[in-house]
């Protein structure tokens, strides 16, 4: 009579073990998965915020471009004489550069891998021509940037060029006729991870992910000032 209490108690307390297992079980699995929405909500509002940067250098680099055209206009920048086809592009480069080293950038200069400057015909299709800068930090090689008092080095140099400013022909007439054409700016950035995110996704099985490459870009009608 008394060997089946002790059975009982035997049951219970193998009961008790298989919950506390499967709690601890649920918990193991739950837990990684809640972190990596945390962790990705945090990452997704660092990459967001690289991302406005980005938007908001490929805008002022076309602003600039579509407002010196080709550098034959004048242009409060450079003065009645100081524009030329020549500073064209570099003065395009300085407004990209000015807001991604501008306070409270997050972006790193290292990781843009580049820039480009580009024709789009007025049906909105791309022409192929391109001028594309690469970032080489501190080096004499790498223009200065014209017009601007004191002289600001440009981080980047220009490793190709299919598409000179002097190229960028307008309409004529006085003032000039504001062209059909458009030009183009470009950024191709690679956003390294700021938190433990890649790790969490190959924890769960996903694959070990530790960047991601954004790229912007933002196009405007030659619309030169006069």
């Amino acid at each position: 009579m008394t060997a089946g209490p002790r059975r009982a108690g035997g049951t219970h307390h193998r009961r008790r073990f298989g919950q506390r297992g499967q709690s601890l079980f649920e918990f193991a699995v739950v837990v990684p998965i809640f972190l990596l929405i945390i962790v990705g909500m945090l990452e997704f509002g660092f990459a967001f915020n690289h991302q406005m940067t980005l938007e908001f250098a490929t805008r002022e680099g076309a602003r600039a471009g579509a407002a010196m055209a080709d550098g034959s206009v004048e242009d409060a920048q450079c003065g009645p004489s100081g524009l030329t086809p020549a500073n064209v592009d570099p003065l395009v480069m300085a407004a990209v550069q000015r807001v991604l080293t501008s306070p409270g950038s997050m972006v790193e200069l290292a990781q843009v891998s580049q820039v480009k400057i580009y024709e789009v015909r007025n049906d909105g299709t791309v022409s192929g021509l391109e001028n594309v800068w690469q970032y080489r930090p501190g080096n004499a090689a790498n223009p200065a940037v014209p017009c601007q008092t004191p002289t600001q080095p440009l981080e980047f140099f220009q490793a190709s060029a299919t598409w000179p400013a002097g190229s960028r022909t307008l309409s004529n007439g006085s003032p000039p006729v504001w062209s059909p054409d458009s030009i183009g700016v470009s950024i191709t950035y690679t956003y390294q991870f700021r938190t433990p995110f890649g790790g969490l996704m190959r924890l769960i099985g996903g694959g070990d992910v530790t960047s991601l490459q954004i790229t912007d870009r933002t196009v405007m009608a030659l619309q030169p000032t006069s």
